[in-house]
This record gives structure tokens, C-alpha cells and sequence, in this order.
């Protein structure tokens, strides 16, 4: 445990890296005094540019991850990295898979990388990325990229959380298809097509503005498509000016209240089923299962003891 008085939050917001990294591992572990800390911290959040990047395994996310990264800091921003890797079976860790690909920033001290492991949290992200990124912003970093575990066309909490949202999407991979699925089509802001020099590129990007043709969305953007080959540099720039464009186009306030509406409601919930510990979740749903019981009676009956 870190002791607040040490001026731990004052440490972070000079650039400290150690006392970064240990309040990164004190939000993971859920640790008391990250959530003190995160107080402290708040007023000073607000500033950073939060772009997620999502998209299906396989579609070199890591990569351009390490290329936007690479070019934002030619632009001397301070950038923070976010990857959120599959949990390990046998330890609860991150498998760390994308800090793997990231190596050639290890050294600049402009970057500052944390990998984070699932533990079980649907939606591609970590259920202390929210916090990790708040951090990151007060310790002044001008662009947080926050990159999701490989996603389905389901997990889409990245939008939830990002200033803006890439999807990446990858030609003969049936991506084209995955395009057509809601999910995955209404959270992109950016489209980036990577390994655009195989062959289906132009095909998948004919398949996006297909659909794109048959609706529109509330806040009139129309979601660009960017040719990208991360590996060879090309298509990094333009996806940043994509991005840059749609935050200027006027909507990203009202974002930012929609997507605190969602995660003032997720708090309230934690906290409150954090009230409930000492009841006996287990016991109930073998009573439902076994239809000894129904929920909604035991869901009253619990609500009244909350409230006794």
C-alpha cells in the first residue's frame, strides 16, 4: 500500500513514471487507495485525446497502434498506450502479446505502456480501463490510445469510453461480412482497412459505404475508410487526420456527457452490489434454479434489506 500523504497524486501529475506505474497497478488490483488517489487526480483530467482501436484478431491492431504512437510522438506529444490483452489461464495476467509488438518505444520516455489482462471482462476492454485512463490523462499524457482484445461485432465498450473509435478490418479475413453486422459498423468513427495491399481491399471498402449508404447517423458524420499497410508506415498519417476530424466536427461534448451517463449508472451499480457481499448468491440460484423460488421475490426481498 502507498501511503497518500507521500504526495504520491502530486508525484504523478510531474511525470513520475514509478509512481505512474504503481498507481496503474493499484487501480488493476481495485486497491483502496487508487480509488482515493483517482479523487485527487480528477480536477486535473480532460485534457488528453482518448482514441480506441478495435477491430477482429488478426487485423494488426498492435501494429498500428505502434505506428500511431510513433508518429504522434514526431508531433513531441506525450502519449500514453493502453492494451488490454487476453487473461492468462494460469496466472490472471496479461499476456502481454501487444507490449511484445511495442518494443521500440520501451526506452522513450514520452510513452508510457501498460498492458492489462481481461480478468474475465466482457466488451474488449478491462474493468479498470476507465480509471487507467483517467490516470493517464492526469499525468499528462496528450493522447491515450486504448487498444481493445481482439473484438466480435458484440463488444463495443470501447465506444463507450473513446474520444473516437477505429475499426480495423483486415480484406480476405471476412471482414466484409463482419462490416455488414450493426455492432461493429455503428461504433467505428474511423474505418482503417490494414493490409490494404492484399488483395479485396477495394471490395471491403465498396461493402462499408454500402451500408454506410443505407442510414445516417444522429450526428451526420460519415465515418471515413483509410487505406493502411502498418507494417510499411503507410495510411498512419491520414488515420490520425481522420481522427482529428471527426473531434472537431462538434459532437464530441455531447459524447462525452453520453458515455459519463453510462459509467455514473456502471459505478452506482458496483457500489451497490458491492452493499450486498454478505448475502448468499449461490444458495439463491440453486433455490431459482431448482424453482423453489422465483428471482423477482428474491430481488424484492434483498432490495428490502438494503433498504432496512
Amino acid at each position: 500500500m502507498v501511503d497518500l500523504n507521500d504526495g504520491w497524486a502530486q508525484r504523478i501529475l510531474a511525470g513520475d513514471r514509478r509512481a505512474l506505474a504503481k498507481a496503474a497497478t493499484a487501480i488493476e488490483n481495485r486497491r483502496p487507495e487508487a480509488e482515493t488517489l483517482l479523487k485527487e487526480l480528477f480536477p486535473h483530467t480532460g485534457k488528453a485525446m482518448l482514441i480506441g482501436i478495435t477491430g477482429s484478431p488478426g487485423a494488426g491492431k498492435s501494429t498500428l497502434v505502434d505506428r500511431l504512437a510513433a508518429e504522434l510522438r514526431r508531433e513531441s506529444k506525450q502519449v500514453g498506450v493502453i492494451a488490454v490483452d487476453p487473461t492468462s489461464p494460469y496466472t490472471g495476467g496479461a499476456i502481454l502479446g501487444d507490449r511484445i509488438r511495442m518494443l521500440g518505444h520501451h526506452a522513450d520516455p514520452g510513452v508510457f505502456i501498460r498492458s492489462m489482462a481481461t480478468r474475465g471482462w466482457l466488451g474488449g476492454l478491462a474493468a479498470a480501463t476507465t480509471d487507467l485512463t483517467l490516470l493517464l490523462d492526469a499525468a499528462g499524457k496528450d493522447v491515450v490510445l486504448i487498444e481493445t482484445v481482439g473484438v466480435g461485432q458484440d463488444e463495443i465498450e470501447i465506444a463507450r469510453l473513446a474520444d473516437a473509435t477505429v475499426v480495423v478490418l483486415v480484406p480476405g479475413m471476412g471482414d466484409d461480412v463482419q462490416a455488414i453486422k450493426a455492432g461493429i459498423m455503428e461504433i467505428a468513427d474511423v474505418f482503417v482497412i490494414n493490409k490494404s495491399d492484399q488483395p479485396g481491399a477495394h471490395r471491403l471498402e465498396r461493402e462499408i459505404k454500402a451500408i454506410q449508404s443505407l442510414s445516417v447517423r444522429k450526428d451526420g458524420w460519415t465515418p471515413p475508410v483509410i487505406h493502411a499497410v502498418a507494417t510499411e508506415g503507410k495510411g498512419i498519417g491520414d488515420t490520425l487526420t481522420a481522427v482529428r476530424s471527426f473531434l472537431t466536427q462538434g459532437c464530441a461534448k455531447d459524447r462525452a456527457v453520453a458515455n459519463w451517463d453510462l459509467r455514473l449508472r456502471e459505478m452506482l451499480r458496483e457500489r451497490l452490489l458491492g452493499k450486498f457481499v454478505d448475502l448468499n448468491f449461490r444458495a439463491a440460484a440453486e433455490d431459482v434454479a431448482a424453482r423453489k423460488c422465483d428471482p423477482y421475490t428474491i430481488i424484492d426481498g434483498w432490495l428490502k434489506h438494503f433498504q432496512d
